[in-house]
């Protein structure tokens, strides 16, 4: 007996400090539940995210889902001799086309069921429809309910259509757009004056304005073209014109100061330096050295809807 009740003593505090423990851990068990329990309502889905509260990044976020209409811009392969090209993009800083990309873009969405109308006018670059034809198609593929008009006369300067019965057959086609491409015959006249082609442009864009108030505008530049000299008995050679150059920047100067948008075909394939020479040496200018063979014109054409497609895109990301 006595040598058991050391032994009864030791058991019995051995069975204090387990009581103890699992008091302690039984605490800790109802801690760690208590901790726990708010954490169940991470199982209830969030509602969904609301864009009138100010956060930034939730306006973002809502911006980038409702970009659901814009389209492809489809790539373009140009021949290996082109160089210095610059950015193939439309100059509209005062939203002068918009109104038409709304109209494309509503209509796009099934909004509405009208047909848009683009009409083209210019002088034989036109006239010769491959180039306004293969942008036509392209808007067509892309939009579906569009028409393009090509409206061009061989040997065209600007005042060409300033004849009201020519205003009239263009104010008679309704159109939604209205490209105006000149620029060339201007040019090769060798007692070419900006400030006459300033007021011929003017005259054509008020005429056309009287009649259609409210249609967007655009202008185009030329392409780059030679012009040819022969002296008696020897061959006829070529040179680039150097008129084109200022006849671009009048355009330019035109459309900037009476509310018009312009694509300058001029300067994005290589202006001063490049655009006759791209086109040359890519084996794409008929003889004469001013018009085009028909890879050269659909070349234009898709580079003009490339330029129609961004320009579009950029209104609907605004």
């Amino acid at each position: 007996m006595t040598e058991g009740g050391p032994t009864m003593k030791r058991s019995h505090k051995e069975d204090l400090r387990l009581y103890d423990l699992r008091c302690m851990i039984c605490c800790a068990v109802l801690v760690l539940i208590a901790a726990i329990r708010p954490l169940h309502a991470q199982d209830i889905l969030p509602g969904s995210l609301s864009c009138h509260t100010g956060g930034a990044d939730c306006d973002t976020l809502c911006l980038y889902s409702q970009r659901t209409d814009t389209v492809s811009v489809p790539l373009i392969t140009f021949p290996a001799a082109f160089r210095q090209m610059k950015e193939n993009v439309l100059t509209d800083s005062l939203g002068i086309l918009n109104p038409f990309w709304e109209k494309l873009r509503l209509s796009r969405l099934g909004a509405s069921a009208d047909t848009l109308r683009i009409v083209h006018v210019g002088d034989s670059h036109i006239r010769g429809h491959i180039f306004p034809r293969t942008t036509g198609a392209l808007m067509q593929d892309t939009f579906g309910a569009v028409s393009y008009t090509d409206v061009g006369i061989n040997g065209a300067f600007c005042t060409t259509f300033t004849r009201p019965d020519r205003i009239a057959d263009i104010a008679a086609l309704h159109p939604d757009l209205l490209i105006l491409s000149f620029g060339t015959n201007e040019s090769h006249n060798r007692r070419y004056n900006t400030m006459l082609h300033y007021r011929q442009m003017d005259d054509l864009v008020r005429m056309l304005r009287e009649k259609l108030p409210n249609v967007p505008m655009l202008m185009t530049t030329p392409p780059g073209s030679y012009e040819s000299f022969r002296q008696r008995r020897r061959r006829r050679t070529y040179k680039i014109n150097p008129r084109t150059a200022v006849a671009v920047q009048t355009i330019r100067r035109y459309a900037d100061e009476n509310g018009l948008a312009v694509w300058d075909m001029y300067e994005i394939l290589g202006g001063i330096h490049r655009a006759c020479l791209n086109w040359q040496e890519a084996g794409l200018m008929r003889p004469d050295h001013v018009h085009y063979l028909p890879d050269g014109y659909r070349l234009q054409g898709e580079l003009f809807c490339q330029a129609l497609l961004k320009a579009y895109n950029d209104y609907v990301e605004y």
